[in-house]
């Protein structure tokens, strides 16, 4: 079991749907051994709840910046949420 377990919101602006983000994110949540999702949002934005140990969440969220080859990142938004559901694996959500 991961001590200091986090969970953060993550809102990616700019040219994020359409570009394969969420496939990217994807890779990263396996790479970083992140749980929660990913998904859409209708503003054209990129919704992301991750939840992990406090070590990979910093990296983790870095790689997600660089994002997808054509995507182009405006804002990210980071905050930390209390949440008591525990997720158990990392997924796309339509």
């Amino acid at each position: 079991m991961i001590k200091n377990i986090k969970t953060y919101t993550v809102l990616f602006s700019g040219r994020v749907q359409g570009v394969g983000f969420r496939y990217f994110t994807i890779t990263a949540a396996e790479q970083f051994n992140m749980k929660g999702f990913v998904k859409n949002v209708q503003d054209g934005k990129v919704e992301i709840i991750c939840q992990g140990g406090e070590e990979e969440l910093k990296p983790f969220i870095e790689e997600l910046k660089k994002g997808p080859a054509f995507s182009v990142i405006t804002e990210v938004l980071i905050k930390e949420i209390p949440e008591n559901k525990q997720y158990n694996s990392f997924e796309i959500k339509y």
